[in-house]
């Protein structure tokens, strides 16, 4: 293959080896990483998403370059807290990868602190490229002092930590800490606070953070202790909402919680399992036989519905020895006495 290439005198941007030939960086990180590389100092405070939005680079092809970016350190985000209180995200995009506690040291105005091999990096974009001269004559670049790509990082590791200054690494440490991890919530207190948190779908005015379902968990895990199911909880706490609308979903929910309380399940009573009853003689006729009574019978099954019988027999023959009724002419009749002549 040819090449003819002529080095640009003015309006170019130093591009290291490093970025170019990064096996791991698609075309538009590299051409995004150059691309902010070479800004003025006066345009340097722009976001990153508005410089790729004047290459073209957006949607899903931006947030591909800009994920490779901060997986192998060119690119560091952090979360501040302005002067009034507003939140903003400062980031910090390098032509060379650092970690995170060298990428601290740098927000921080010490870049000369950080560990740099020579000649391998060159200073961060946006800060300002102004250094002592060096002492001595030019010297060749120096081979050796870093290794590629491929040689210095391992296959299942993106981008480990490099060696750096043990103090360094010390500070950076403690101001990019992360929280520990929390404790596993019990099972009630954990589904408490899914209960809570998911009265958002069902009323808008209902919406709670974590940190709000966090401190009404308690009380919601008390609630399903007593026996209700987490549809019936969720069923009281959207219902009968105010006319006027609710004001602080957090105040609603906990006094709902306090004043809806159900009763304590009372513990179930023992009942003694019945004793069978001592067999008895039946009085009924025939041979003798036992039989276990349920209540005080004193006959059996069989002779109980034998002697039934007997007594339905007597009374039907009861009823046919009496004599038929009189019509109901005869019963008027014997009711308004004789019928006498009108004088």
């Amino acid at each position: 293959m040819l090449r003819h290439a002529i080095a640009p005198s003015r309006r170019y941007t130093k591009a290291s080896h490093d970025v170019v030939r990064h096996p791991r960086l698609t075309s538009d990180a590299k051409i995004l990483l150059l691309y902010v590389q070479g800004l003025p100092d006066e345009l340097a405070d722009m976001p990153l998403g508005e410089h790729a939005r004047k290459l073209g680079i957006t949607g899903r092809a931006y947030q591909k370059a800009k994920e490779l970016l901060v997986v192998n350190g060119f690119l560091h985000e952090r979360r501040e807290q302005g002067v009034r209180g507003l939140w903003a995200t400062a980031q910090l995009l390098s032509n060379v990868s650092l970690t995170p506690a060298e990428a601290a040291a740098v927000r921080q105005g010490g870049a000369s602190e950080v560990s740099v091999c020579p000649g391998a990096r060159e200073p961060a974009v946006g800060q300002p490229d102004v250094g002592e001269p060096a002492v001595g004559g030019p010297a060749g670049r120096v081979v050796g002092g870093q290794l590629p790509v491929d040689e210095e990082r391992e296959k299942n590791s993106p981008h480990p930590p490099s060696e750096a200054k043990p103090g360094t690494m010390q500070e950076g440490s403690k101001q990019e800490g992360e929280p520990e991890p929390e404790a596993p919530l019990p099972p009630h207190v954990a589904e408490g606070e899914r209960v809570l948190l998911s009265l958002r779908h069902a009323c808008r005015e209902l919406y709670l953070g974590v940190k709000e379902a966090r401190a009404l968990a308690a009380l919601a895990a008390e609630w399903l202790r007593r026996g209700v199911t987490a549809a019936q909880l969720r069923r009281v706490l959207t219902s009968e909402l105010p006319d006027g609308g609710v004001r602080s979903a957090v105040g609603f929910l906990r006094y709902r919680l306090v004043h809806k309380l159900p009763e304590e399940p009372q513990p179930e009573a023992y009942a003694p399992k019945p004793t069978a009853a001592a067999m008895i003689p039946c009085a009924g006729p025939g041979d003798e036989h036992l039989f276990r009574p349920l209540r005080d019978e004193e006959l059996c099954g069989p002779c109980g519905r034998a002697e039934a019988r007997r007594f339905w027999l007597r009374q039907r023959e009861l009823a046919e020895e009496q004599p038929d009724p009189l019509p109901w002419r005869e019963r008027f009749a014997v009711v308004n006495g004789p019928r006498t002549e009108p004088c």
